[in-house]
């Protein structure tokens, strides 16, 4: 990730004001998709990471304020933790690879990019003529469009031959994968129904997995509620998982749901 790319913005602007809301209210869908991410053995993304404010007092007395980018992201349905990829330009205090933990309403953006399967490149080969594989399709990056909008259209095509990414319409920002093919993916990710049978077999192999607890107080069902699981939310009650329980810091799955906005869930909790 290029150091000067997608690192500074104007927090007085609107616009970027209104697209960091929309970051943050739509990280839970870059969360499923990351959850999974990491089950697969396979990689199936090309690029996850999430965009968060860094600040620091020069010498001066004037508060210095870059937006960099963060990646192995984790996330226990409050902060979003990751290492920091970019190097600062103005800040002397944090260095790439720095750890940091980022309370989800502090966040500022969030992309990942998948790079379609079954589709050439055909429709952009005029714009990245010098490959002929297919170009990633990035999703979510709403500072990111927020900034396209503004440039030309020739910018703006310089801009993503640059990152060799499918930024897509600035207007029409997608946050899953196949959304406009698959709609329904807005309401689950399709590996948690087609993994569904395999779960039931999991927890039949391996029932301590249904009561375990971490450190923090965390099981299954709180984890795969923050990651929108519908099915394995469902299969978990159905095996018995303790609904009721709440994480060290008083949390209940419901919670999660409530919290997170996972309108899907919430019914199968109160049902329950």
């Amino acid at each position: 990730m290029e150091n000067n790319s997608f690192i500074f913005t104007d927090g007085r602007d609107p616009k970027m004001i209104e697209a960091y809301k929309k970051a943050q209210e739509t990280f839970k869908y870059f969360w499923r998709e990351q959850s999974w991410e990491y089950r697969r053995i396979i990689p199936g993304l090309n690029l996850a990471c999430v965009k968060a404010s860094f600040s620091e007092i020069d010498p001066d007395g004037e508060k210095i304020v870059e937006h960099m980018w963060i990646n192995d992201i984790n996330f226990d349905g409050d902060t979003v933790s990751g290492y920091l990829i970019n190097e600062p330009n103005d800040l002397t205090t944090i260095q790439p690879g720095d750890y940091f933990e980022i309370p989800l309403n502090e966040i500022s953006d969030w992309l990942f990019a998948i790079t379609p399967m079954q589709k050439k490149a055909k429709g952009l080969s005029k714009l990245f003529s010098s490959s002929a594989e297919p170009i990633p399709k990035a999703y979510g990056g709403f500072t990111i469009q927020k900034m396209r909008a503004d440039m030309s259209e020739s910018e703006r095509r310089d801009h993503d031959e640059a990152w060799q990414l499918d930024f897509g319409d600035f207007n029409e920002i997608e946050i899953v994968n196949e959304q406009k093919e698959k709609p329904e993916n807005l309401i689950e990710h399709p590996m948690s129904k087609n993994m569904k049978e395999d779960f039931v077999k999991f927890l039949e192999e391996y029932p301590n997995e249904l009561t375990n607890i971490d450190e923090n107080g965390f099981t299954l069902l709180h984890r795969e509620t923050i990651a929108g699981n519908l099915s394995s939310v469902e299969v978990l009650l159905e095996a018995g998982a303790d609904k009721n329980l709440k994480t060290n810091n008083g949390k209940s799955a419901l919670d999660y749901a409530k919290q997170l906005n996972w309108e899907h869930l919430i019914p199968i909790f109160e049902q329950n």
